[in-house]
C-alpha cells in the first residue's frame, strides 16, 4: 500500500464520534427553526439549540462513503455542490483533490436538466482559454480582448468547476440541501442520488444519503467533505487496481481465475 492510501479515510470506517464532536458536527439550528422530519436524527436540545445524534451520523456517514467509493469504483463521477460562503473554498479544494467536479457559486438553472446547453457553455470556456493561450488575444483590439476576458471570467466562475464533466454525474454531494433547492430538484428529477450534510432545518426525505450534521461550521464542513473526497479517491484506486488485476487475469488466467 502506498503513502496515499495510508492517509485516506477508510469508507468502511470513515469517522469517529470524537472527531465529529471535536468539529462541532453535533450543533444543529435553533429549535424554533427545525424541520420536524429531522426528529429521528436529533438527540435533544440545549439552550435552544438542537443537538444531533452523532452515533447516527457515524453510521450514516459509513453508508454514504461506501456508496461513493462504489460509484467511483465503477467509473462514476460525483458533483460537489456548496455555494454558501463558508463552504466554497472547502468544496473547491476537496473536489479538486478527488479529481471530481464542483459548483461553488450560484447554481444555474438547467445545470443538469438542460446539460446540453451547459455543455455548450463549457465548450465556449475551453475555446476562450485556448484563444488566451495561443496568442489570439494579442491579435485583437483591446476592447475586444476585454469583452472576451469578461466572458471567460464569468464562465469560469459559474461552470469552471465542471470542466471535463462528460455528462450528468452519477451522484451529487451537497452542503445544505435547504439552500441548494434547485440543485436538489434537478438531481431528483433525473434520478441522481444525493448525499448531503443535512442540518436540523433540512428535509431529509429529499436526500438519498443523509449525513446529519452542522452545515454552517467550517470545521464540520471540512471534516465531512474531506471524508467524501477520500471515498472518491479510494473508489478510484479500487478501479485502478481492479483494472490491473483484470489485465493480469487475461495474461495469466490460471493464476487469477479465482478473482473473476
Amino acid at each position: 500500500m502506498g503513502q496515499l492510501e495510508t492517509t485516506l479515510r477508510d469508507p468502511e470506517n470513515p469517522v469517529t464520534v470524537r472527531e465529529l464532536f471535536d468539529c462541532g458536527v453535533h450543533f444543529g439550528h435553533q429549535t424554533r427553526r427545525w424541520n420536524p422530519k429531522m426528529r429521528p436524527y436529533i438527540y435533544g436540545a440545549r439552550q435552544g439549540i438542537h443537538i444531533i445524534d452523532l452515533d447516527q451520523t457515524v453510521a450514516l456517514a459509513q453508508r454514504a462513503t461506501r456508496f461513493v467509493a462504489d460509484i467511483v469504483g465503477r467509473g462514476g463521477n460525483v458533483l460537489f455542490v456548496g455555494t454558501k460562503r463558508q463552504a466554497q473554498e472547502i468544496i473547491r479544494t476537496e473536489a479538486q483533490r478527488a479529481q471530481m467536479f464542483y459548483v461553488t457559486n450560484r447554481w444555474l438553472g438547467g445545470t443538469l436538466t438542460n446539460f446540453r446547453t451547459m455543455k455548450g457553455g463549457l465548450e465556449r470556456l475551453r475555446s476562450l482559454e485556448r484563444m488566451r493561450e495561443d496568442g489570439t488575444y494579442e491579435q485583437l483590439l483591446k476592447k475586444e480582448t476585454v469583452q472576451l476576458e469578461k466572458e471567460r471570467a464569468r464562465l469560469e466562475k459559474y461552470v469552471g468547476g465542471m470542466k471535463g464533466m462528460p455528462g450528468v454525474p452519477q451522484a451529487m454531494f451537497i452542503i445544505d440541501p435547504a439552500q441548494e433547492t434547485i440543485a436538489v430538484q434537478e438531481a431528483r428529477k433525473l434520478g441522481v442520488p444525493i448525499i448531503a450534510i443535512t442540518d436540523t432545518n433540512c428535509d431529509p426525505s429529499l436526500v438519498d444519503f443523509v449525513i446529519p450534521g452542522n452545515d454552517d461550521a467550517i470545521r464540520s464542513i471540512r471534516l465531512i467533505t474531506g471524508m467524501i473526497a477520500d471515498a472518491c479517491i479510494q473508489g478510484a484506486l479500487r478501479r485502478r487496481d481492479g483494472g490491473r488485476e483484470r489485465s493480469q487475469d487475461r495474461e495469466t488466467p490460471v493464476v487469477y481465475a479465482g478473482r473473476r
